[in-house]
């Protein structure tokens, strides 16, 4: 984060985080009929992009299709590097495939494509049954400060001013949760974390950046193929 968004994000949380980062979740899944009335009916999905911030994304789309066409011009140009590439050069870039194989396939043993581990009574299923009540963004501030995991976000969805309007929506003790990088051990780049609570239930959060300073200071403190997602 830069300096200006660092001081932001201090103002916004009341403190300094050790480390944060912007996430999003995968769709919730349809609960039970009972358990969402129980829960209070909360809803399951973050609001739609308000009229001005559509009309923001539509002002962009041209950039948007100028970006593509550049990212398309790219890769044609990747392409023709790799056909020209010296014997070592494509030796790297067959590993870096087979890792992101490997990757994408430990994504999907570990059950890091499923937005939850499934029980909606455990602490993960709960904690979601709330998620959009708290905020109706689509994405949330993840951080970690000291002993708390902050969960912070804009009181409703918003297109701009993200950092600036939010505020925490949640806490939760690192006595009763903890934030993992599940795929520590392989030697990809990774957006992917997990809230994994005490009682063994979990849920997967996706980073809008890869390698983020927060998956920076996991590796610093957690060891390679230490509580893996799935598992308590």
């Amino acid at each position: 984060m830069s300096t200006s968004t660092d001081h932001t994000v201090r103002d916004r949380l009341g403190v300094t985080p050790d480390a944060a980062v912007w996430c999003t979740i995968g769709k919730i899944p349809e609960p039970p009929a009972e358990v969402h009335r129980a829960a209070g009916s909360a809803p399951l999905r973050p609001a739609f992009i308000r009229p001005l911030g559509m009309l923001g994304v539509a002002l962009g789309m041209p950039l948007l299709f100028i970006g593509k066409l550049f990212g398309l011009l790219g890769a044609g140009e990747e392409a023709l590097q790799r056909m020209l590439s010296t014997t070592g050069e494509q030796e790297r870039h067959r590993a870096a495939k087979l890792e992101k194989k490997q990757r994408d396939k430990a994504v999907v043993e570990l059950g890091l494509d499923k937005t939850f581990d499934g029980d909606w009574n455990g602490a993960a299923g709960r904690l979601l049954l709330q998620w959009y009540s708290h905020s109706s963004h689509h994405q949330r501030l993840v951080a970690l400060a000291g002993d708390r995991i902050l969960l912070a976000a804009p009181p409703k969805r918003v297109s701009i001013r993200r950092d600036a309007l939010m505020q925490v929506v949640a806490e939760i003790p690192t006595e009763e949760a903890v934030l993992a990088d599940p795929l520590l051990a392989f030697k990809v780049r990774n957006e992917k974390l997990v809230l994994r609570f005490k009682d063994g239930s979990w849920l997967t959060l996706t980073a809008v950046q890869w390698d983020s300073e927060l998956h920076t200071y996991l590796k610093r403190r957690q060891q390679p193929g230490e509580a893996p997602a799935t598992e308590a």
